[in-house]
């Protein structure tokens, strides 16, 4: 299955287009994110990469114009990361997904992985990277489902638990998210 979508920010000047591959080796997602917000704006392309049961393998972000800096991080699948050289990050263990601040995209990484059905809530730890700067940190996260993605009219709460942040996700047959609050707004 290949998709091409396009996601606006609602509330400032931005555009998300993503590539996204899910085939027989995985998903890949590849997406160009532009932030036009007078007071911090920045674009940037991310590549991810996932194996068969949506566990993140590669992770690469790219930061365009001004600084141009990189971030590049592989996964295990079992919750151990390395940086691009190959150097452990313990600070990360436990992590399985990646939860990229600039993008709606990546809540679709654990909505697959989990696989809730309606009731269902799981608590992750992710490896939660923020832009513009590309630091990372673990995160813990929860995710309940209020309807399955496979029925095209999917639900899913969101609850940051550290900042407290709550929102419902509708996603399409995919598990990819529509709208994302009042940030992000799908347009394709």
């Amino acid at each position: 299955m290949r998709d091409q979508i396009v996601w606006s920010l609602a509330q400032a000047p931005g555009l998300e287009l993503l590539d996204l591959d899910i085939n027989a080796d995985g998903a890949r997602f590849q997406s160009v994110v532009i932030d036009a917000d007078p007071a911090a704006p920045f674009r940037a392309a991310y590549t991810i990469e996932t194996d068969l049961a949506w566990h993140v393998r590669r992770l690469s972000v790219r930061e365009l114009g001004g600084r141009e800096h990189s971030l590049a991080l592989r996964g295990n699948g079992n919750g151990g990361w390395t940086d691009a050289g190959g150097v452990s990050l313990p600070e990360l263990a436990g992590c399985i997904d990646i939860d990229l601040t600039a993008t709606p995209a990546t809540n679709t990484l654990p909505i697959r992985r989990l696989d809730l059905h309606p009731g269902e809530s799981a608590t992750i730890a992710v490896a939660w990277v923020q832009f513009p700067d590309l630091t990372v940190r673990s995160s813990r996260q929860r995710y309940t489902c209020l309807a399955a993605y496979d029925t095209g009219a999917g639900r899913y709460r969101y609850e940051g638990l550290e900042s407290g942040f709550t929102v419902e996700l509708p996603v399409d047959a995919n598990g990819v998210v529509r709208d994302y609050g009042d940030i992000w707004r799908r347009l394709r």
